[in-house]
């Protein structure tokens, strides 16, 4: 599977630990960076890069990366077609795709170890979104809440 990555300089050491972990298990690693850590690689500019990445159909999964996690979880939920969430714990990264079809796991480096980070890591890239009905349904209407308030230009 090929698969997003991006990290802000909190979570470069992080990010750079899943690639290695990824690659070796076959996936195709698409790095965007940061790729030499500096305290101005602020976590929006690769929040962005990822989904853009994932909106023009390169991958069909990211892992954005940032000290806490919180804050690439807020960026990247701000573009449409985005379903971004911090996962610490391999259920929640699992069960984020299976029924809520998260597209973009987000990841606290400060927060987590990583051994755990791996772990989740795992679960997330290996769910698939059930495509049960109820889960159809509640995705819709998450769709229906980000047409209403998308920004268009007038």
């Amino acid at each position: 599977m090929k698969i997003v990555m991006a990290a802000d300089h909190a979570g470069f050491p992080l990010k750079e630990i899943a690639v290695e972990y990824l690659r070796k298990r076959g996936h195709e690693v698409i790095d965007l960076g940061t790729h030499d850590p500096q305290p101005g690689d602020d976590y929006p500019d690769f929040a962005i890069v990822a989904c853009e990445a994932l909106l023009r159909g390169d991958a069909p999964k990211a892992v954005v990366v940032c000290g806490s996690g919180v804050g690439v979880s807020v960026a990247c939920n701000k573009f449409p077609g985005i379903r971004a969430s911090i996962c610490h714990d391999g259920y929640s990264a699992h069960q984020g795709v299976e029924h809520d079809n998260m597209n973009v796991l987000c990841l606290g480096a400060r927060i987590i170890g990583r051994e755990p980070a791996l772990e989740i890591i795992h679960a997330f890239v290996n769910a698939e979104f059930t495509n049960e009905e109820r889960h159809v349904r509640r995705l819709a209407k998450v769709h229906e809440i980000e047409q209403r308030f998308q920004k268009t230009d007038a």
